[in-house]
């Protein structure tokens, strides 16, 4: 039965990948794994499907995900991410690991949302059961070593931390539904956004101002201070502190010139809770690497445990690298007699050869062309 127009497209937001669109990625998730591996982290695998019980209670992902029924009337949904799933690992199969833990991981999330792309591969880490600014600045000089390590010029980091918007928010006793919405446009830049909700929220007008300069304000060590004759409220000076120790510990790692502080980020899930940060390249016009710290997530699994973590979106990327030559086969093998031709082939392989056989009798005019258009740079016919 001859495939209807809907049957011969991919669903909106998949995408294929051709043989040399898969060296590239595949060449780019090893070299980044490999460095995951010199700084000991270990690779982890979570299921493709998750019960929405587990993904689910995110706030940021109730309406984004891909949802299916089981046999038994459950609600399953395609992985968003790999942060909750990595956190049901550990607080179950691995809940009686040695603290602190270094996973990492190179896998496809899905998200259905009205973004260009809904599967896309990740590749990450994740750092759990240490509450140190040192964990922070560990896996933030990673991230930033690993998009250097591909490569790619001029990449440039923020750094901000959550406590500082929602230490604002406690003092100015903002409503928690107007907080909700203000943090969502901040989250997703929507300058628009911001100033319309902050000027429907009757805050006080000095409150109203930082609020609006909150996304505009960014660069060394200096904003810091500043940021602390804002507020004398604890909660604001611990999360300018505790961001000050990152910042120079950043040094010392030797990535902190590509590190701007930022203090108008808001990541887009609701389980970060300190310092959280963004990766950006020339031409990407979004963030090509995300992460931060989430110190509550694991108690929703029974596990109070600190962690922090990130994620480079590597299929986002792909379009920043020329695409590379496939891989043709060592030699090709023909002749006249099949079985003798796949015992060669056979043999050939278990020295470690890319053999291609010919598939039938051919001549051997047609072995040199074939083998001149798939670059293969030997021939062998087989009598």
């Amino acid at each position: 039965m001859q495939r209807t127009n809907l049957g011969q497209r991919i669903p909106e937001g998949m995408r294929d990948l051709l043989p040399e669109e898969i060296i590239v990625q595949e060449r780019l998730e090893e070299e980044m794994l490999a460095l995951f591996r010199q700084w000991s982290y270990q690779k982890v695998l979570t299921p493709t499907l998750e019960f929405t019980a587990c993904v689910q209670p995110d706030i940021e992902q109730k309406d984004s995900l891909y949802k299916f029924f089981d046999r038994e009337g459950r609600i399953l949904a395609l992985r968003p991410e790999l942060t909750t799933p990595i956190a049901r690992l550990v607080s179950t199969r691995m809940r009686g690991g040695d603290f602190p833990l270094r996973l990492c991981y190179g896998a496809d999330v899905y998200r259905n949302t009205s973004v260009r792309h809904r599967e896309f591969r990740q590749v990450g880490v994740e750092l759990v059961g240490s509450d140190q600014e040192l964990a922070d600045a560990e896996v933030i000089a990673l991230a930033v070593e690993a998009i250097a390590g591909l490569g790619l010029k001029n990449y440039q980091f923020n750094l901000g931390h959550m406590g500082i918007f929602s230490g604002l928010m406690l003092e100015a006793g903002v409503d928690e539904g107007i907080q909700a919405k203000l943090e969502e446009a901040l989250a997703r830049k929507d300058m628009v956004g911001v100033e319309s909700w902050v000027r429907q929220s009757g805050l006080p007008t000095r409150v109203q101002e930082l609020l609006l300069r909150l996304p505009h304000f960014h660069g060394g060590e200096e904003i810091l201070d500043e940021v602390l004759n804002w507020s004398g409220r604890p909660a604001i000076r611990e999360a300018v502190e505790s961001l000050r120790r990152i910042y120079r510990y950043l040094n010392e790692f030797g990535v902190q010139e590509n590190v701007s502080l930022d203090l108008g980020i808001l990541r887009g899930f609701s389980y970060y809770t300190g310092a959280v940060f963004e990766g950006y390249v020339p031409g990407v016009g979004f963030p090509v690497a995300e992460g931060g710290r989430y110190d509550l997530l694991y108690a929703d699994f029974g596990v109070p445990l600190p962690a922090t973590g990130f994620a480079i979106h590597l299929g986002n990327l792909l379009e920043q690298f020329p695409l590379a030559p496939t891989e043709s086969a060592d030699i090709l093998v023909y002749g006249s007699d099949a079985d003798q031709v796949i015992r060669e082939c056979r043999e050939l392989r278990a020295k470690g050869k890319r053999v291609e056989m010919a598939l039938g009798t051919i001549e051997s005019d047609e072995a040199r062309k074939i083998a001149l258009q798939k670059h293969i740079p030997e021939i062998l016919c087989v009598e």
